[in-house]
């Protein structure tokens, strides 16, 4: 085992020691330099969000004062749900090792199987979303395309 997925494996361990979420942890690595690690902290903050990867995401966009963190690899103990990998996109990584699958995580209760059969519309969504259209929300898209020349994506 790599001494970043080594890493990744001792910080989850310490979030479970802690009490604070699910057996997962994660490093962001950049040119060979740790810029960011953690575990999951869903319980410690009664928080669904509080992911190993989203959790390190933040940190390294903070350490770098960059929220695309490209030329950036991931290193986490098992395979991103797809809240984890939306926001590994969103950052622009350009690399994740796992470790345990999928299907190994949903082995001991972590299935996110529901979350990608309705992002495939593979299934319903339990989950009612309305559509209202409101000329504000053009308004402030307006303003920030007008205002800025910031790239969000």
């Amino acid at each position: 085992m790599d001494k970043f997925m080594q890493m990744a494996f001792l910080e989850a361990e310490k979030g479970i020691e802690a009490g604070a979420g699910g057996p997962f942890g994660a490093v962001i690595v950049k040119d060979g330099e740790v810029i960011a690690s953690g575990h999951n902290e869903v319980l410690k903050h009664n928080d669904p969000t509080a992911h190993a990867e989203m959790i390190v995401i933040r940190q390294a966009s903070s350490a770098l004062q960059e929220y695309h963190l490209k030329g950036c690899t991931l290193y986490v103990t098992a395979e991103p749900c797809p809240m984890c990998s939306a926001a590994i996109h969103w950052a622009h990584i350009d690399k994740v090792v796992y470790a345990a699958t999928k299907e190994e995580v949903a082995e001991i209760g972590f299935d996110d199987a529901l979350i990608s059969d309705i992002a495939l519309h593979k299934t319903d969504d339990p989950v009612l979303f309305v559509h209202r259209p409101l000329l504000e929300s053009k308004r402030l898209f307006k303003k920030y395309t007008d205002d800025t020349d910031r790239i969000i994506y």
